[in-house]
């Protein structure tokens, strides 16, 4: 008898991943797909279709987990995503049940990631943690005495969308100052025009055409002082952030995942130090910043995938 597996979909602004999960935590096929190309979720639907049956792995599923930027759990809905192309309030989970006559459950993409963190990754010794993403915005599982928390309405966790700077960046939300808007990898990008410093101009940075969060890093790993200086204030800006955050959950740990939290430096013992800094005395010595132990095994994917199991 074939394993029984289930799809797990992580769907994000900038790329769908996707993945057929065991009930052991093994992915056992991938791929991606960019969330640009697709019109309509039904399209994604058919995407998915094509592959699984190109794979051969349709016949062996038995659910489909997802996760998805403002996707409420309770609703199975997606809700004024402010980063993907579909606008509005998504039925998805319907979509998706009536494209493949099986199980779906849907949840925050952040709220995924934090599942597969507790069941596979880094959180397995925690029961009190957040998961914080960092990818083209920035989203929040949080994990309170073992079980996720969505408040009454399914959308408990959108740490993105507090505000860190009073009227200041223009969020994709509509509104101003969001911690996406400067801790993501979009954040750190607008950080080279909006960032003002007198080591601007001899920035490498300056040359590209199209710089990225990752060429930021990987500057200031070679010493290029403005990268440098956008590193330390992202981290300062998320670490003064999760500071105040702690006063809502008190975490044991702040579990980073994403681009960001991957790059190579001291980028985590930065947010760290900022953390420390700032943290109420109660809280004082008490919570670690943590990367991702499943930065190559996609959290979200596997996360989304034991919604089924």
């Amino acid at each position: 008898m074939k394993e029984r597996i289930v799809l797990g979909i992580d769907i994000g602004g900038t790329g769908v991943q996707f993945g057929l999960v065991d009930r052991n935590g093994h992915i056992i096929y991938e791929n991606s797909v960019n969330t640009t190309s697709l019109d309509s979720p039904e399209s994604l639907c058919a995407v998915l279709e094509s592959d699984l049956q190109i794979n051969k792995h349709r016949s062996d599923l038995i659910g489909i987990g997802i996760g998805a930027p403002n996707g409420n759990y309770y609703h199975g809905t997606i809700e004024f995503a402010p980063n993907l192309p579909w606008k509005g309030v998504i039925h998805l989970k319907k979509i998706f049940e009536n494209a493949f006559s099986l199980p779906v459950v849907l949840t925050n993409d952040a709220n995924a990631a934090a599942l597969g963190e507790k069941v596979f990754g880094a959180a397995k010794n925690f029961d009190d943690f957040v998961t914080i993403t960092l990818g083209t915005g920035v989203g929040s599982g949080i994990v309170s005495a073992g079980k996720l928390l969505y408040g009454h309405d399914g959308f408990a966790g959108e740490f993105g969308h507090i505000r860190v700077i009073p009227e200041g960046r223009l969020c994709g939300c509509g509104r101003k100052g969001c911690l996406e808007t400067y801790a993501s990898s979009t954040g750190v990008v607008r950080s080279i025009i909006e960032l003002e410093s007198p080591n601007k101009e001899s920035s490498k940075l300056l040359a590209l055409d199209k710089p990225t969060a990752k060429d930021v890093f990987d500057f200031a790993l070679e010493g290029d002082v403005f990268a440098t200086e956008i590193v330390d204030f992202t981290a300062k800006i998320l670490g003064n952030a999760l500071a105040d955050f702690a006063c809502f959950s008190s975490p044991k740990a702040y579990i980073l995942f994403g681009g960001i939290a991957q790059s190579k430096g001291n980028f985590i013992q930065l947010v760290q130090s900022y953390l420390d800094d700032n943290l109420l005395i109660i809280y004082k010595n008490k919570i670690q910043v943590l990367s991702s132990a499943l930065h190559d095994q996609n959290a979200a994917v596997l996360g989304a995938s034991s919604l089924l199991f």
